[in-house]
């Protein structure tokens, strides 16, 4: 058997992610994912080069993106032999990717590979409902001046309203906003402490600019060179003014715009690779893609929508015979305030950790000062199928600069799922 290879993170770059509708409103996920994985070749030398693949996805996508992965690497000046692969698992896909592609790294199958993600909600595809796709669809094939009639026979202009993309799980006609207010209510998760971590989130990543932390992480895209959504300036006092987004009605939601992500554009990408590779073209080796784990739960019969991260990670650690003291930094992606709170109190609680985990003991605590340090997505934004890559990229970065050995990386993703990893420094 073949022994496994270490697969190496050379590195990442994205762009700046912009609340949708304001910077890249005239953008598509195409050509924000050429410039970030265009960015990445300037970065590290690959103009012209030919990468093991590319993978990569958008969780909003148009049907001409088809090949959204392939057109955004020859796009980049990769070399055209550089095959591309579109994946998508939601909020989890640029993770996936780097999960799917450090598997290829290390059997040999590959070399090199890069894992993206983009996405964006400005410009989300138009629909019509089945009524008139069908109608179109008949008068596609009508061949005669008869048959193109009575394929719009009954046509009302009602058919033409668009049907607008919708965050409804299909299992449930739940949004992932609802179904996160029905954990917080569950967890006992109050309004002040989401919106405590939701400024805190703010204020590390305002501090990571002002230290400069994200200088070579960035390359420009539509003019833009920084993220628009972290808010400096923000404080309790304002957030405590936000009305409920998902439970307008009960008196009891706590979930508002300000401790949930807003829906942002963007894209970002990693550079993974055999560490023979990475000598070859003379490129440091920051960190190792050591470990990954995607798990699912039954959301639907009430565990929880975004609730199995709990799982994947616990997992995860158990095969690595690691554990929370083992971990110097905590990467949780913050889809919601709510949900990172109600994912530590899982860990901690022993009817959790014993009817879902299958543990006997308790995970245990983690300390708030080892969690997104940088801070994250309620900060930076969420487009959906960027926010893995962008993580990954910035907990690597982490280590080097903070002079940590083991970062852990938690998603969580629509449909019930979660995936995670493991990130240890060099040496």
């Amino acid at each position: 058997m073949t022994e496994l290879r270490r697969v190496a993170i050379i590195g990442s770059q994205r762009i700046p992610f912009c609340r949708s509708y304001t910077g890249y409103a005239d953008e598509t996920n195409l050509s924000m994912l050429g410039t970030t994985i265009g960015g990445l070749a300037d970065k590290y030398n690959l103009k012209g080069e030919a990468i093991g693949e590319v993978m990569a996805g958008a969780v909003i996508g148009h049907s001409r993106d088809f090949n959204l992965a392939r057109e955004a690497s020859l796009d980049a000046g990769l070399s055209a032999r550089t095959p591309g692969t579109n994946v998508q698992i939601a909020c989890g896909t640029s993770l996936q990717a780097a999960l799917i592609l450090g598997a290829k790294i290390a059997t040999g199958e590959i070399d090199s590979g890069i894992a993206a993600g983009s996405d964006t909600v400005s410009d989300a595809p138009i629909v019509v409902g089945d009524k008139f796709q069908h109608r179109l669809s008949r008068l596609n094939r009508a061949r005669s001046v008869g048959e193109k009639f009575k394929a719009l026979k009954g046509f009302s202009f009602g058919e033409l309203a668009p049907v607008a993309p919708s965050t409804q799980e299909p299992r449930t006609g739940l949004s992932m906003g609802q179904h996160c207010e029905l954990m917080a209510r569950q967890w006992g998760i109050t309004r002040e402490d989401q919106d405590r971590l939701a400024l805190k989130s703010h204020q590390n990543a305002a501090r990571a600019y002002d230290e400069g932390f994200h200088d070579d992480l960035l390359v420009s895209c539509a003019g833009i060179w920084r993220d628009n959504n972290i808010r400096a300036d923000t404080s309790l006092e304002k957030m405590a003014t936000m009305r409920p987004a998902f439970d307008k009605t009960s008196g009891h939601g706590t979930l508002t715009a300000a401790n949930s992500t807003p829906l942002t554009d963007g894209a970002a990408s990693v550079l993974l690779a055999s560490e023979d590779w990475a000598k070859a073209h003379g490129l440091p080796v920051l960190a190792y893609l050591s470990m990954g784990k995607v798990s699912a739960n039954n959301f639907a019969a009430g565990e929880g929508l975004l609730m199995a991260p709990t799982i994947a990670v616990s997992e995860m650690l158990a095969r690595s015979n690691l554990t929370f003291a083992d971990i110097d930094l905590f990467e949780l992606h913050e889809a919601f305030a709510a949900q990172v709170l109600c994912t530590l109190k899982a860990w901690r609680d022993p009817k959790y950790n014993r009817e879902v985990l299958e543990r006997e003991t308790p995970m245990g605590e983690i300390d708030p000062e080892r969690i997104n340090v940088k801070g994250s997505s309620l900060a930076y934004g969420h487009p959906f199928a960027a926010t893995g890559a962008r993580i990954l990229g910035m907990a690597t970065k982490m280590l080097e600069t903070e002079d940590k050995q083991r970062a852990l990386i938690s998603v969580c993703t629509a449909g019930g799922m979660g995936v995670a990893a493991l990130v240890e420094r060099v040496g």
